[in-house]
């Protein structure tokens, strides 16, 4: 029996030699094509075969600009895309959307849940509405923008990359940030850039409590030339006055501090 919209169903995918998901040849093709773009309706699709169906036009018919309708929230959309393409899902994504990827463009119309962009190597994520906890987790390149809030870890373990929200983010956002960029135009929750390695935060509203050797910025012509960029590229409008944050690198040596002296760091 076909399972009902939005209904997850848990199915184990072939894999070939490279480890990548093989494509189904049993599944019907569904997509109206037109020239190099497509557009279908996943409305009473699995998410097996809506990526199935992706990763076919994308990589067996060659389209560059794919229109996704009815997503339903269904998790793991748009998982592991290696090309340069344009994605657009014309609703609401669940947990794990376009985790993976490395190198299309993506627009998310709705909302997602937890773990977007996770491990996202290069590309674009732009999503029109909010997005759950652990954004960009593990990101290492590419920009994730977000129109409304995030929720909590953002950037958890961020190795590269830009991720920016016009809206607030919840707690230990930047948590063990290595690399990259976050510009927060809102409010950021206790714990921010907590055990941050490197990189750096930049936050527009009020900041409820710093983490561990999270501490403040000097500003740069860079910084300015970065947030104006960025602004610019995704039609963001007007940067709002930003504070910056880095790492204060006192917990580079943590492991050969005395006892004593680990109680003045923390």
């Amino acid at each position: 029996m076909e399972p009902v919209s939005g209904e997850q169903v848990n199915e184990q995918p072939r894999m070939d030699e490279r480890g990548l998901v093989e494509l189904d040849d049993s599944i019907p093709k569904v997509a109206e094509i037109d020239g190099t773009k497509a557009q279908f309706d996943a409305k009473d699709m699995t998410t097996r075969k809506i990526n199935a169906e992706l990763r076919w036009l994308i990589y067996e018919q060659g389209i560059k600009d794919v229109t996704v309708l009815n997503p339903s929230a269904r998790h793991s959309l748009g998982t592991a895309i290696l090309a340069r393409c344009r994605i657009r899902f014309e609703g609401s994504l669940g947990y794990f959307g376009c985790g993976l990827i490395d190198g299309p463009e993506i627009h998310i119309t709705g909302r997602v849940g937890w773990s977007v962009a996770e491990n996202m190597m290069s590309g674009v994520i732009v999503v029109d509405g909010n997005a759950g906890s652990l954004a960009g987790a593990a990101l290492r390149g590419g920009d994730l923008v977000v129109r409304g809030d995030l929720g909590a870890r953002t950037g958890i373990d961020q190795k590269g990359g830009t991720i920016i929200t016009l809206g607030n983010a919840a707690s230990m956002t930047g948590f063990m940030m290595q690399r990259g960029r976050q510009i927060i135009c809102g409010d950021v929750g206790p714990g921010l850039g907590d055990s941050m390695y490197d990189g750096t935060i930049y936050v527009g509203g009020k900041v409820a409590a710093l983490g561990i050797d999270c501490v403040p910025g000097d500003w740069t012509d860079a910084d300015t030339e970065l947030i104006g960029r960025k602004f610019s590229s995704y039609d963001l409008g007007e940067p709002p006055e930003l504070q910056k944050f880095v790492c204060g690198k006192k917990l580079y040596n943590y492991d050969s501090l005395e006892p004593s002296e680990r109680k003045l760091v923390l």
